[in-house]
């Protein structure tokens, strides 16, 4: 059966010319145990997303664990936070996973009722956020961003795999909407038992990923000459994120370009074990706004081998920085790498076709400096802009049909 066809669509599908303007300020609370200053694809759209949402107007409670015991919430106009308890995910010892906070959401929302509860993540915290808007009768979407039940196999626990799958459906569908970042994803989990999907993109910010940003000095730092091809990683260095396929395919691109570099940009649990086996590839370490998008525009060819990713933000700021990207078919790859055009996408999981792709693209300068050209062109009309008022207009349709709903509800029970 279709997904289409597995359940009724919402309200005859959201249309995005019916998305470009939102009609009203809505308070919205905002859930998530991942946040800026930290460093990962959930803080950064979560970021982009309240950013986004409160220069529209709208009103953002925003409630997160403490990050560091010096942490204090933030108050602006129109903004507020609300800090919970967390503790340090293992393995993921910078982030925290937020501890349930059920009874002090419900006295803060009894207090200010925001219009919906958009929850991010789906751990303790947000399983907690739920639950206390469903006692309250509040409209809640939640977001798909992270396919944990696929990184179980990458940590010794492949018999978690089904029950993670289970918890994560059961927990989608105790909202209205669960927003995913593709449409294969959206499709991918109505298959598997999901209530209701829609598609909110991700946007990628070009004035700050951009090829003028490329340093001869950063690369003579990387003992990288103008003419020396530095291939790039930007990812949390973690086993769930397939590195060891990258680094097979860049000891092959050694074989001929013995002068050739590999930068790697972020931190993880799997580090040091790279390092230790590959000392003469250079670990940047965490890196950051301009920081980042000079690491970015200084590359020449862009490796993503993880088999993991809900989207992949990492893929379009490459390309907008002017790298040629190889990626597997799926995801973000699937949207926005054209073969040929701006990058290569090998069939997922073709272990032997990424590398030589990689090979090939790292052996034809003249493809690869023609891609470089047409990288960034290929991702300029993906902007946070125009992915914020969709989820805006989006905001407003929930809202309207839980109203609905409860203006039904009354009605029934009046009548009996």
């Amino acid at each position: 059966m279709e997904p289409t066809q597995q359940q009724p669509p919402l309200q005859t599908r959201l249309q995005v010319d019916t998305l470009s303007t939102t009609r009203r300020q809505l308070r919205i609370a905002v859930v998530t145990e991942t946040y800026p200053p930290e460093v990962n694809g959930v803080a950064m759209t979560t970021g982009r997303i309240v950013d986004g949402l409160l220069r529209l107007g709208h009103e953002v409670q925003l409630i997160r664990p403490r990050q560091t015991p010096e942490d204090t919430p933030e108050k602006s106009d129109g903004f507020e936070e609300m800090l919970s308890r967390g503790i340090p995910i293992p393995k993921y010892n910078h982030l925290k996973m937020g501890l349930p906070a059920r009874n002090a959401l419900l006295r803060a929302w009894s207090q200010q009722r925001p219009d919906i509860v958009q929850v991010v993540t789906e751990g303790p915290l947000g399983w907690s956020a739920v639950s206390a808007a469903r006692k309250l009768k509040l409209p809640v979407i939640t977001e798909f961003h992270t396919n944990f039940h696929s990184y179980t196999r990458y940590y010794g626990m492949g018999w978690l795999k089904q029950p993670l799958a289970a918890y994560l459906r059961r927990f989608h569908n105790k909202g209205d909407l669960c927003l995913v970042p593709t449409d294969s994803l959206r499709h991918e989990l109505l298959d598997s038992g999901f209530n209701t999907v829609e598609v909110v993109a991700r946007g990628v910010d070009t004035d700050l990923f951009n090829p003028l940003r490329r340093s001869d000095a950063l690369r003579a730092a990387w003992g990288a000459r103008p003419d020396t091809l530095v291939c790039m990683l930007v990812s949390r260095l973690a086993p769930e994120k397939n590195l060891e396929l990258a680094a097979r395919a860049f000891e092959q691109i050694r074989q001929t370009q013995p002068d050739a570099r590999f930068v790697l940009v972020g931190d993880g649990p799997a580090r040091a074990a790279l390092q230790a086996r590959y000392p003469h590839f250079h670990f940047a370490g965490m890196r950051a706004g301009e920081d980042l998008a000079a690491h970015y525009a200084s590359g020449d060819l862009f490796l993503f081998p993880s088999l993991t990713e809900t989207f992949g933000n990492v893929i379009t700021e490459a390309l907008a920085s002017g790298q040629p990207v190889i990626g597997f078919d799926y995801a973000a790859a699937a949207e926005v790498l054209h073969p040929e055009h701006n990058g290569l996408r090998p069939p997922l999981g073709d272990e032997a076709a990424f590398i030589a792709s990689a090979n090939r693209l790292a052996a034809e300068h003249a493809l690869r400096q023609a891609m470089r050209a047409r990288a960034r062109e290929s991702v300029l009309q993906i902007d946070w802009q125009a992915v914020v008022l969709r989820l805006a207009g989006m905001l407003e349709q929930v809202i309207a049909q839980h109203q609905g709903r409860s203006r039904a509800r009354r009605g029934m029970a009046l009548a009996e």
